[in-house]
């Protein structure tokens, strides 16, 4: 009898441990998919000869929809158990503001049809990115399925190099901008978007890099560089830099109040002589006199454009991913007909007021600039202040630099909004849950 209660507990505890063997594989799957998914997307490799900008943007939305919905319930599945506080926590009155906020202007948008399709799929994207920093429990688990996911996306990119050169690389050909022709843009549909990832997944291989993996994350760290290079994408390649340098200084700064100088006055500075130049003169002859385009690569019309279509709903906007595309920008005077294909305004604090009102902007800053620099000191108060927190800090940083000349807030599936909300949501936890080893 007593052997036979021996098998028995034997059986059982095989039986656990195969079940957890299970649901081990299934979080680094979900993990890994789950950036893949965002990062390759549902529609790599676009051919853009015979394409609109507008359609590269729109993708195949039915797919894209039914993805990451099922990816959400699944990372939530996985997470919910041991990451229940976790999610318990982005109750913070900054992000039900800013969540609340942006339910009323699906309501009151021009187009609610299309603002609550767009949102619904908003929500699917933020809860798998909120998900997938509590997939890991441990430190090694984190660094080994970011490097399998980078080193993943930058090999299928360099595969479309090699093996279908017309569909990873601008050509001549293209139907728009035929003169961006020799730039890399990999599995990515412009070489802005692929110039701005590369950016991103640069700093994760230096995460990578730090936390023990040198060999994988080497590999990465070349790779987004040579990558970053070649998509000939000036701001991205000139920010990266500039945030590596910011970070190195406020790594050394305790103040919040200072770090945040620190950190945001350069773009403040930024958006003045950029955006800001088409709002005064004077900031304007500031921007001719600097070394630099002072039409940002043709930016100050739709800025222009934009500016003006803003003041006329400055309070509510004209609701939630509701402009561009819609009514709004149709039956144009003539000269202005180019605003009817444009899909974003290149700046999204201005996207933003055209699509939730200056109310939208202020609660915006106070949720995705505010809050996740005191996140980062809260961080590091509790000892939280490793390379991890620097990577996803950096991150952050950049998404909001490069959104003075690019526009992702709130773009749905967007590959740059995706990595900057999961840099935003580790920095959440970061502050609050020391991370295992």
């Amino acid at each position: 009898m007593t052997q036979l209660s021996a098998v028995s507990d034997f059986g059982a505890i095989a039986e656990e441990l195969r079940g957890l063997l299970l649901v081990d594989i299934a979080r680094a799957a979900a993990f890994i998919g789950a950036l893949l998914l965002a990062w390759i997307s549902m529609h790599p490799f676009i051919d853009l000869s015979d394409m609109l900008l507008t359609e590269v943007t729109m993708g195949n939305e039915a797919w894209t929809y039914a993805a990451f919905a099922g990816f959400a319930v699944l990372t939530v599945a996985l997470t919910m158990r041991d990451g229940a506080r976790g999610f318990a926590t982005l109750l913070s009155p900054s992000y039900l503001a800013i969540g609340g906020w942006i339910v009323v202007m699906v309501m009151m948008s021009i187009e609610p049809g299309t603002s609550a399709r767009r949102f619904l799929l908003a929500i699917s994207v933020a809860t798998v990115a909120a998900s997938l920093m509590l997939l890991p429990r441990t430190q090694t688990e984190l660094r080994n399925w970011l490097a399998t996911a980078i080193l993943t996306l930058l090999t299928v990119c360099y595969l479309g190099f090699l093996l279908a050169p017309n569909l990873s690389i601008h050509l001549a050909t293209d139907a728009q901008e035929p003169a961006l022709a020799g730039a890399w843009r990999g599995v990515f549909g412009h070489k802005n978007m692929a110039a701005g990832m590369m950016a991103m997944l640069l700093f994760l291989g230096i995460y990578i890099m730090r936390a023990g993996s040198w060999l994988a994350g080497g590999v990465a760290v070349g790779l987004t560089l040579l990558f970053l290079i070649k998509a000939e994408g000036k701001s991205a390649l000139a920010l990266c830099f500039g945030v590596l340098v910011l970070t190195s200084l406020s790594s050394m700064i305790r103040s919040f109040w200072f770090r945040a100088v620190v950190l945001l006055t350069p773009l403040v500075l930024l958006n003045m002589i950029g955006i800001g130049s088409v709002m005064s003169e004077i900031l304007a002859s500031i921007s001719r006199a600097l070394p630099l385009d002072a039409s940002f690569t043709g930016r100050t019309d739709i800025w222009t454009f934009g500016l003006e279509a803003a003041r006329l709903k400055l309070w509510t906007g004209y609701g939630f991913s509701a402009f561009w595309g819609s009514a709004a920008v149709r039956n144009l005077p003539q000269g202005m007909e180019w605003a009817a294909t444009a899909a974003h305004s290149h700046n999204g604090y201005l996207d933003i007021t055209l699509a939730l009102g200056l109310p939208g902007l202020a609660l915006l800053i106070a949720a995705f600039v505010i809050k996740p620099l005191r996140d980062f000191h809260s961080a590091g108060e509790g000892g939280n202040d490793g390379p991890l927190a620097q990577a996803l800090l950096q991150v952050w940083l950049f998404g909001l630099y490069l959104s003075s000349l690019e526009s992702f807030f709130f773009d749905r599936a967007d590959q740059m909004w995706f990595t900057m909300m999961v840099a935003m949501f580790g920095l959440h936890y970061l502050g609050r849950f020391r991370l295992a080893e």
